[in-house]
């Protein structure tokens, strides 16, 4: 591996913000249920500074993260972000360990983005999504504070998280979308349709949870088999398929350790062969 293996995945312009195709996403950082402190907090803000020093430029985080502990974390660790591109989302109300509910009220998004220039400690946020769309209130109306918070400079791009086709084509009649953040892995592809709307609109695509392989790793099964053949660790080959997956996937796989960010920055080097890929895609 070499000293900034992230650098080797490549680039993707989201929008007016260009970044590296690997990230990191933060939501492991909080306590357990992704509420309260971090079990520790000085290993927390390590991960992050190393983070950036293995060629990561790209951190999203939430609001409800904590809430509000992860977007502290990055100010604590990497203020004044020089060179990074920070993405935090709005959307979802925490209650408690575990929970998490939409709510998408206008003045809410609002409260919470003026909230997150705040904590972050920025003029403007980079990238701001919408974390949920609230089925209780009017879709355009959630859509229309973004449009609002990009016009006055607050959010420089605004992205959107668990959306359908639909949910895109709709937003974007109101605000320039620039990325779709949707649950998406080797063991778990239903978002396909979305990938593949997001590589015909040049918009990035960000799967979360993006190392599950599920039934994959089994003994004997797929993912280890490549695992094996390339020298490498079932992680390191989940994120590198993600990356060989589209052009516009952008993973931000997260973690609490130090040597699994290792790990998983390392995938930013590794290239699979078609044999491992036709392998890993096998229904």
């Amino acid at each position: 591996m070499s000293g900034r293996p992230v650098e080797a995945s490549g680039t993707f312009a989201l929008g007016s913000l260009q970044v590296r195709r690997l990230g990191y996403g933060t939501m492991q950082l909080p306590g357990k249920g992704v509420w309260g402190p971090p079990a520790d907090r000085s290993q927390a803000l390590d991960v992050l500074r190393r983070a950036a020093s293995l060629g990561v430029d790209f951190f999203d985080t939430a609001d409800s993260y904590g809430p509000y502990v992860a977007e502290d974390l990055l100010f604590e660790a990497l203020h004044p972000y020089d060179g990074l591109v920070v993405a935090t989302k709005a959307g979802l109300l925490r209650t408690g360990p575990g929970r998490w509910h939409p709510l998408g009220r206008p003045e809410y998004l609002r409260q919470e983005c003026e909230m997150s220039l705040r904590r972050l400690g920025v003029e403007r946020i980079d990238l701001f999504q919408l974390h949920r769309i609230d089925p209780t209130v009017p879709a355009e109306d959630q859509f229309g504070l973004l449009a609002e918070l990009r016009r006055e400079g607050k959010v420089a791009e605004v992205g959107l998280s668990e959306v359908s086709v639909s949910d895109i084509e709709a937003a974007r009649r109101v605000v320039p979308v620039v990325s779709v953040q949707n649950l998406y892995n080797l063991a778990d592809r239903h978002a396909e349709d979305v990938l593949r709307h997001c590589e015909a609109e040049d918009i990035g695509f960000i799967p979360w949870f993006p190392i599950a392989s599920g039934r994959l790793l089994r003994e004997g099964g797929p993912l280890r088999q490549v695992a094996e053949r390339v020298g490498a660790t079932p992680a390191q080959v989940a994120l590198a398929w993600l990356l060989e997956r589209s052009p516009v996937m952008l993973p931000i796989p997260g973690t609490s350790s130090l040597a699994h960010l290792e790990e998983n920055c390392a995938a930013g080097e590794l290239h699979l062969g078609q044999e491992d890929l036709q392998l890993l895609e096998k229904p």
